[in-house]
């Protein structure tokens, strides 16, 4: 039997850009526990980039299919998958590879799109809406009273960490860049710091949670402003156990959602409480255009790659 092909971004070494390529190859067949998804968009997210260009410490297989957020409608379904039909439209994430027309996920990484968001405002939810949910309410505890700050508030994880301890009741202190000032404050932070006219740490202070989307030196000057007994999460860096010891902070790394945690995030979006926002919609074959554009940071909200109508 011929099999079926499909259209992908691979890579076949690491670099930059240009390494990404548009190539027909055949189309994935879902294993046991697994369903194979017709990709209508894909997020694009930094550790896509990172990864490329062999800076994240992940092993790869080549040739390599980036991406990991998508969603879509499902095509088949694996042996033993009950929870999911043929034709369902469904969000998530692959471990197989998103920039392709074609993916397989595992079901229990996925959770049924409501009607009320689009296909690429759902591909913006894994990796973003999951990261935040996991590091403030799912494993950080984030509760009505508590004095978050929130770095990188209007990139694709910090605009729904901003709506979640929002939607929690906490005081929000976020960091953005100036263009952004007006962005954040209107997702629902309490105080907005400009980081290009002021150091964060001359207006927060003994903050019960801190998640920093930055790393470098943003994360560095972090622990200054973390009451003790408090958490610090960070996605852009690694804090340092010993120095967290010192301080009596408890370091949070935050684990890969279920398919619980997809239905919570979206419930919550399907009644307005949390909105999405996509800097921009690119097409497959403008992945270089997309990586670059993820690479330059600074953006807000999430550019994802329309893959399907």
């Amino acid at each position: 039997m011929t099999a079926k092909m499909m259209q992908a971004i691979r890579y076949h070494q690491f670099g930059g850009p240009e390494v990404l390529q548009l190539e027909q190859i055949p189309r994935p067949v879902p294993a046991a526990g697994e369903v194979l998804i017709r990709v209508h968009a894909a997020g694009v997210l930094p550790v896509d980039w990172k990864i490329r260009t062999g800076k994240f410490p992940m092993p790869i297989k080549f040739p390599w299919i980036p991406g990991t957020a998508l969603s879509g409608v499902v095509e088949e379904i694996g042996p033993g998958v009950t929870a999911l039909q043929k034709g369902q439209a469904v969000f998530g994430r692959s471990t197989a590879g998103a920039y392709a027309e074609y993916a397989t996920a595992k079901a229990e990484a996925l959770a049924r799109k409501p009607d009320s968001l689009s296909f690429d405002e759902a591909a913006t939810i894994s990796g973003g809406a999951t990261t935040a949910w996991q590091a403030l309410i799912h494993e950080g505890g984030l509760k009505a009273g508590d004095r978050v700050l929130i770095h990188g508030a209007a990139g694709g994880v910090g605009l729904f960490a901003v709506q979640f301890a929002k939607w929690k009741g906490a005081h929000i202190i976020a960091t953005c860049g100036t263009d952004n000032v007006g962005f954040v404050r209107s997702l629902g932070a309490n105080e907005v710091i400009d980081y290009t006219e002021s150091r964060f740490e001359e207006h927060a202070s003994q903050v019960d949670h801190l998640l920093d989307t930055v790393g470098g030196d943003t994360l560095a000057r972090s622990w200054s402003v973390v009451r003790k007994g408090g958490t610090l999460v960070s996605i852009a860096g690694q804090p340092a156990p010993d120095r967290a010891e010192q301080l009596g902070v408890r370091i949070l790394r935050p684990s890969l959602p279920g398919k619980a945690q997809l239905e919570e995030i979206a419930a919550l979006m399907d009644k307005g409480c949390v909105q999405t926002f996509i800097q921009q919609a690119l097409p497959l074959t403008d992945a270089q255009l997309a990586h670059e554009r993820s690479q330059i940071g600074h953006g807000r909200g999430r550019i994802v790659l329309h893959i399907a109508d």
